[in-house]
């Protein structure tokens, strides 16, 4: 183990710019929810990389946003508090955007929080969408975010420069034997994972609102030998109207979104999966303290 490497990376960035997709990328597996929409992910999670030369546990944070609601508040708070336990931090931005936006500049009002102040590497996104020329030029506009941060262009969904950023990340992170196990990839249980995808196959498939209105609650998740597992899940919407969009005619789009779920929770799992789906109102539940504490949200 002589100059081995392990420590926690907290993944930061807006909504949308591609956390959970590099995450799932690296890991080669995919263990974290995605979806067109932002704001997929609410809860942190650990993606753990073990290579010959070092471990990194990628704690995946939610996305940094202006918020509206209690919900949204504890979502950046959270982020907040995986960069002020984490070794490192990775800012991952969207390339293809026009740099950089409000919500990017949310990091520097953490970094401005935290003493030490932590390594940063930035991570410039979808490079994919790029002329080389503009990679250049919004490499440099991203890089005056955090001007002492090293700045990869990336492509998590084509894979482009994935092992130079490895490669990075590992000289910031201090020497230590492996924290997890090797053949371990996260640190959620399966039922959580299975939350995470049943809601984002409601972003797929509800649009406005809607599907950022919804929780996910798993009330039974049971193996059933060589038949797989059997998952009973609850949706919980704020308005009568939302529950009548989400059920759908005759039952149709509960139906879609279960579909959507059941395959990729089975992609996850390597298994067959009965899914059941039923939806209940639970009026302003994203600024209702006690019903977010229920869901698993704290500050």
């Amino acid at each position: 183990m002589d100059n081995y490497k392990s420590g926690f990376i907290a993944v930061m960035g807006r909504p949308n710019v591609g956390k959970s997709t590099l995450l799932n990328s690296l890991l080669h597996q995919k263990i974290a929810a995605v979806s067109p929409k932002p704001q997929t992910t609410r809860f942190q999670q650990f993606g753990i990389l073990t290579l010959d030369r070092g471990q990194l546990i990628f704690v995946d944070t939610a996305g940094l946003h202006h918020p509206h609601h209690t919900l949204g508040e504890y979502m950046n708070e959270g982020a907040k508090s995986a960069l002020k336990d984490a070794d490192m931090g990775l800012l991952i931005v969207d390339g293809s955007d026009i740099p950089p936006r409000d919500e990017d500049r949310l990091i520097l009002d953490i970094l401005g929080e935290i003493e030490p102040t932590p390594a940063m590497v930035i991570a410039m996104n979808k490079i994919d969408k790029l002329t080389s020329q503009q990679v250049k030029e919004h490499a440099n506009a991203y890089q005056g975010l955090i001007p002492d941060a090293e700045l990869i262009p990336i492509s998590a969904t084509r894979g482009d420069h994935l092992d130079q950023l490895t490669d990075t990340l590992i000289q910031y992170l201090p020497e230590g034997p492996p924290l997890f196990p090797e053949d371990q990839v996260t640190d959620l249980f399966e039922r959580d994972i299975a939350a995470d995808m049943i809601r984002a196959a409601a972003m797929i498939h509800l649009k406005h609102e809607v599907p950022h209105a919804i929780a996910v609650r798993i009330d039974e998740f049971k193996e059933r030998n060589d038949h797989g597992a059997y998952i009973s899940a609850t949706l919980f919407v704020e308005r009568e109207s939302q529950k009548a969009i989400v059920i759908g005619k005759n039952g149709s789009m509960i139906k879609r979104i279960g579909i959507t779920a059941r395959k990729e929770i089975e992609e996850m799992s390597g298994r067959k999966v009965y899914l059941k789906l039923r939806v209940k109102v639970r009026k302003n539940w994203r600024n209702d303290e006690n019903t977010l504490n229920l869901l698993g949200f704290k500050k």
